[in-house]
């Protein structure tokens, strides 16, 4: 885990990523989680005869994504997600593989808060999601 304070943080500069390989064990647990069993979910064959190549990863499970980004790598321990605007661009597939990166945008000192710039790319290169998102600092213990 990152432990970034407010002032480590420099506008542009600051930045992190991971990778993730989205596992059917997730899909599963998100299944049971959030009680969405929609057939784009769990059903190959219906989600192929919408246009999917196959059932297709919950947009909320890629999402989660964010939450580690923020929460483990930038800024870190004193994270407080406050607000999150998601975009998704294309469908993720169970055994996609996925970078998750972010960039501070914007520092508010007076509030302490950081708008971070953050995306989702899959193993071919494809932006599958987007997001701005606005964490607080918290103050160090």
């Amino acid at each position: 885990m990152n432990v970034y304070t407010m002032n480590q943080l420099e506008e542009e500069k600051s930045r992190a990523d991971f990778n993730v390989i989205v596992t059917q064990e997730m899909l599963e647990i998100f299944q049971m989680m959030s009680g969405d069993y929609n057939p784009m979910h769990t059903n190959d064959k219906y989600a192929k005869e919408m246009g999917m190549n196959g059932k297709i990863v919950h947009g909320m499970l890629v999402a989660a994504f964010y939450s580690r980004l923020v929460g483990m790598y930038l800024p870190g321990k004193f994270c407080m997600l406050h607000e999150i605007k998601i975009y998704f661009n294309k469908p993720v597939y169970p055994g996609d593989s996925l970078n998750v990166s972010g960039v501070v945008e914007e520092k508010k000192e007076l509030f302490q808060r950081v708008k971070i710039n953050a995306k989702i790319i899959n193993q071919f290169g494809e932006k599958v999601s987007s997001a701005k998102i606005m964490v607080g600092i918290l103050n160090e213990l």
